[in-house]
């Protein structure tokens, strides 16, 4: 363990600066800064012997966090991000992007705030980048094996990692210009800037991983000759079919998903020129849902400078507070304020939206209820309609599956009822070679159950080409827990 006595000596939790609002509206850099050394070396020793590390339950991955915590706070860097890369194969994107679950779970969180969980793990992949320590390691050996990832998302690229080391000849297909999936187009440069991904692609290619972008799986190529070219397949597109509100008005000019709009910034960001690109200089701008994907949408129309931003929620604001039906150690919804909410804008709680309203076709007004619960359901309140000013739109109501692109035609692996691509025990859909890993075949989820999913997938296709296998498989497909749906 760290210091034995560092959770009774450091009691306060302190994490990443941030920088100030004003400095860093006007750019697309990182909000957050790194933490200076004594301090994070502070925190990392707040980690205390628990007996049970309860924050290996609270991580899909089953992240070593007790064991690199201690390293941290002997400043052992190396062996920490050796311990880090046992469990997790990009700890560089989950210490920036996952909600952190695992500091939900953590044992000192009963009594005291937890341990920085998130910031440790990302400082230590911070580190390991910039001394060199991040090296590709290539398979001593071929097998003579095959395998097609399509997507290239957090999902696809674990198990990706996973079957080039383990000597299997991989090629991922991506239909975008660039790999990376929604770490490339869906999140945003001051939550991730793409030097991250790239120096981790750099590693993949080197170790052997073949990549080929601009390919979109059942149109330009069939899932069909791509089973008989490979001798496995994996579906790692994704949950990307966004769920869409039909009211009145939903056909005028300004309401959008909440996705296009992210796309089309990321790409103007990345150098890219945007024809006729969605954007929100001197708009009123209005958010439907309060999740991640909103807030995204809430720092990029602070950039672009909005001249108001309005998120709209259905439900009731979440408690500060755990409630008692969300004890510790499970993952409890909380109200959050991200980075971005602290930039400006206005959180309202309790909307119900009614109506779009427009003049000659194009956008200038929604129309809101007072949300009101009638025999469990949530309706819009007779009565207590109003107007708000809306000169963009952002749909931000999560995703109902994966795209059907041809799967089910083309090589006959069925959906399930929830809209993802069916699998057993074993991530295999009812086609044999044909697996599915990732929000394709578990639905909207997070980021470290992605990763975790990519990794026992790559797992389950090893066992099933070679009758063993040594790499490790996390999690089981039938766990659904702390999904978000």
């Amino acid at each position: 363990m760290a210091d034995p006595r560092g959770f009774l000596k450091v009691r306060e939790r302190q994490t990443q600066p941030r920088r100030p609002v004003p400095v860093r509206i006007m750019d697309w850099k990182e909000v957050y800064e790194a933490q200076e050394k004594g301090v994070l070396k502070a925190q990392a020793g707040r980690c205390m012997d628990c007996g049970i590390p309860f924050c290996h339950q609270g991580c899909p991955l089953g992240n070593l966090i007790p064991e690199w915590n201690d390293l941290t706070f002997r400043e052992k860097g190396r062996e920490a991000i050796e311990r880090l890369h046992a469990t997790n194969n990009f700890p560089e994107f989950t210490g920036r992007l996952c909600p952190a679950p695992c500091e939900s779970s953590c044992v000192l969180g009963i009594n005291q705030d937890p341990v920085t969980i998130k910031q440790v793990e990302v400082s230590i992949a911070d580190q390991a980048f910039e001394e060199g320590w991040v090296e590709p390691h290539p398979p001593e050996r071929l097998t003579g094996r095959t395998i097609a990832v399509v997507g290239s998302g957090p999902a696809g690229l674990a198990a990706a990692q996973q079957l080039t080391r383990a000597g299997h000849t991989v090629a991922v297909y991506e239909r975008d210009d660039r790999i990376g999936g929604l770490l490339r187009y869906g999140i945003p440069d001051f939550k991730m800037e793409k030097i991250h991904l790239e120096r981790r692609l750099e590693q993949m290619t080197a170790e052997g991983t073949r990549f080929r972008t601009g390919v979109a799986v059942g149109k330009d190529i069939s899932w069909g000759q791509l089973k008989r070219r490979y001798d496995a397949v994996i579906v790692a597109t994704g949950a990307t079919v966004p769920r869409d509100l039909p009211i009145p008005g939903r056909e005028l000019d300004g309401v959008h998903f909440a996705m296009d709009y992210l796309v089309q910034a990321n790409r103007v960001v990345a150098g890219e020129q945007v024809e006729d690109q969605i954007h929100a200089e001197g708009k009123h701008v209005v958010i439907l849902g309060g999740g991640d994907t909103g807030a995204d949408c809430l720092g990029t129309a602070h950039r672009q400078k909005a001249a108001s931003v309005t998120t709209l929620a259905i439900g009731q604001q979440p408690s500060a507070e755990r409630r008692p039906d969300q004890p510790w150690p499970t993952f409890p919804t909380l109200f959050d304020i991200a980075s971005a909410h602290e930039e400006g804008g206005e959180r309202r709680y309790l909307a119900s939206t009614v109506e779009f309203v427009g003049e000659h076709g194009v956008l200038r007004a929604i129309k809101v209820a007072e949300t009101e619960f009638v025999d469990g359901r949530r309706v819009p309140k007779a009565g207590s309609e109003r107007e708000i000013p809306a000169d963009l739109v952002f749909l931000s109501l999560g995703f109902t599956g994966a795209e059907p692109a041809g799967i089910t035609e083309q090589v006959e692996a069925a959906f399930d009822d929830h809209g993802n691509v069916a699998r057993d025990g074993y991530y295999m859909t009812n086609t044999p070679g044909v697996f599915s890993a990732g929000d394709a075949g578990r639905g909207q989820s997070l980021i470290v159950w992605a990763i975790a999913e990519g990794r026992a997938c790559a797992a389950a296709v090893d066992q099933w080409l070679m009758g063993s296998t040594r790499l490790p498989a996390p999690v089981a497909p039938s766990d659904r827990s702390i999904a978000v749906l």
